[in-house]
């Protein structure tokens, strides 16, 4: 079986879309192919499962010809389900072109399943477009499987010490955290963690972010990617400036301070939600 799933948007979206593509392909045996933007691609090789990521640029008005190329992707392979998380009359029309004969999607003509996606955590929204394919979906539970490789090369580039290992991610846009409180927080730690290891949120890809992430005790993030991926790996979060509702409810996450007002949030708060108050 071979199922398609259409996802718009950046990295952010494809990671929330990896424990649904996930499911599907546990529990239908199924084969997983993506179209998704060239830019967000790099997300998908976080998850075997996934055979084929098709590029296709949803939201930088893809021409008719592009629509023809998806067409012709889509088409070749004996798809016998799609999740369509785009929307619009052009998608609509490619897909009732497609001869897929199970279509889920939240709207759309070509819908031959209408679902009305579940409000909070992205990643579990997408339970509802899984259920009309008979499929249960508890993204909390999802972990990310990273090559032992990645994981041995993160471990060996760890700073030295027994301490905790506290990962932060400043997002750098103009509405995060201020930098100066960035730079005075693990000094704050440390005086009620002399041993405490900090590490900055980096690798060249995000299998090395992944990797770098799960070696580490805590995330402190205020960047999405990086959120999105403590998320999937499990690892206890704090995410600044975050809507808790868009958070799974599950122990060890959680958010503090509000988007767009984080200059107003206080080191002695994110020393509190780290449990350190």
């Amino acid at each position: 079986m071979r199922v398609l799933f259409l996802v718009p948007g950046g990295v952010s979206a494809q990671l929330q879309a990896i424990p649904a593509a996930a499911q599907v392909a546990e529990d239908l045996k199924a084969q997983v192919q993506v179209a998704c933007s060239p830019a967000a691609a790099a997300a998908w090789s976080l998850l075997p499962a996934v055979e084929k990521v098709i590029p296709f640029a949803f939201d930088d008005g893809p021409s008719l010809a592009d629509w023809a190329n998806l067409l012709g992707n889509v088409r070749e392979p004996d798809f016998q389900a799609c999740i369509n998380l785009a929307s619009g009359r052009q998608v609509d029309l490619m897909l009732s072109m497609s001869h897929i004969p199970n279509r889920v999607a939240a709207a759309g003509f070509s819908a031959t399943s209408t679902v009305t996606p579940e409000a909070g955590w992205g990643a579990q929204a997408l339970a509802a477009f899984l259920r009309p394919l008979g499929v249960t979906l508890d993204a909390s539970q999802f972990r990310l499987s990273l090559p032992k490789g990645a994981l041995e090369q993160a471990a060996a580039s760890m700073p030295s010490g027994q301490g905790p290992a506290l990962l932060i991610a400043p997002s750098g846009n103009r509405h995060d955290w201020p930098a100066d409180h960035w730079r005075a927080l693990p000094e704050a730690i440390r005086s009620k963690l002399p041993d405490l290891r900090v590490i900055q949120a980096g690798g060249a890809n995000l299998l090395q972010r992944a990797a770098q992430l799960a070696s580490c005790d805590v995330v402190l993030s205020s960047d999405p990617i990086t959120s999105q991926l403590a998320l999937l790996s499990g690892m206890p979060l704090v995410a600044l400036g975050q809507d808790p509702a868009s958070l799974p409810q599950r122990e060890g996450v959680q958010a503090v301070g509000q988007a767009g007002a984080l200059e107003q949030l206080g080191t002695p708060e994110v020393l509190k939600a780290l449990g350190l108050g």
